[in-house]
């Protein structure tokens, strides 16, 4: 019998994303973008290249479809995610898949685990690009960086992706920056984001980093990574190929530095 358990950390402060993703968690399945998860699975499994048994996290795992897909696959899954609401469903759904995982509620830039893990997944912006409305982007992203890399044996793979600035700044006008939905100085887009309540709809404002290669490959290096891959990365497209300037993803492929 599977034993899938929340953990809770003290650690985790309500932000505007948690409101947002807690109120989003019985939709988030069914949007376009997570339809891949077969496909994603088999491309995660391909590149990581780890025994059965390995354990891998999975930061910002959100309602668990690639964490319980790896978890089927012969995995020892560890999930972290900010939003009780979203875990909730990652439970629901291992529990409907017969695995066992392991979920941890907590913020991305602050959780601890008890072990080191054999990889990383940080994927479809389960919390890097996310950012509080009084938080620095970088810091808040490198802080994320740290905590994944501290967690990592030495060698482990990281997999990540990220929203691409170029996308953003060819949708975006001049208009728009006036506007105050994008300013071109930070890549940082700040918008409404709408959700349902028992109380009726609610309307809350969120901001977004986008990344171009040159910032990401400068974090990871930063925060101890060696990179072997950067490029295009959008969900349902992942693979070896280059940046596509209107997608909104870039995936990087890395691992942690021998460096000291």
């Amino acid at each position: 019998m599977n034993d899938c358990k929340i953990i809770l950390m003290n650690n985790t402060s309500t932000n505007i994303w948690q409101t947002f993703f807690d109120n989003y968690a019985d939709k988030y399945d069914d949007e376009v973008f997570t339809k891949a998860t077969e496909q994603e699975t088999a491309f995660l499994i391909k590149e990581l290249a780890l025994p059965k048994e390995s354990t891998i996290l999975d930061v910002g795992c959100g309602t668990g479809r690639h964490t319980v897909a790896l978890a089927k696959a012969g995995y020892k899954m560890i999930g972290v995610d900010l939003s009780e609401g979203m875990l909730a469903r990652a439970h629901h759904r291992a529990e409907e898949a017969g695995v066992e995982i392991e979920l941890i509620h907590s913020d991305a830039t602050s959780f601890t685990i008890d072990r080191p893990v054999d990889a990383v997944v940080c994927l479809c912006e389960g919390a890097f690009c996310l950012i509080g409305l009084d938080e620095d982007p970088h810091e808040h992203d490198r802080a994320i960086l740290r905590n994944i890399n501290a967690a990592l044996t030495p060698g482990g793979k990281f997999i990540m992706t990220a929203l691409s600035a170029l996308k953003m700044v060819r949708q975006y006008s001049q208009e728009d920056v006036a506007k105050g939905l994008f300013d071109p100085a930070t890549t940082m887009e700040t918008h409404p984001m709408e959700f349902d309540t028992p109380d009726g709809k609610k309307t809350i404002t969120v901001r977004e980093k986008g990344y171009f290669a040159f910032e990401i490959q400068t974090l990871l290096r930063e925060t101890g990574f060696d990179i072997d891959h950067l490029g295009g990365g959008t969900a349902g497209n992942w693979g070896y190929r280059p940046i596509d300037l209107d997608e909104y993803e870039l995936m990087v492929i890395a691992r942690k530095s021998a460096r000291p």
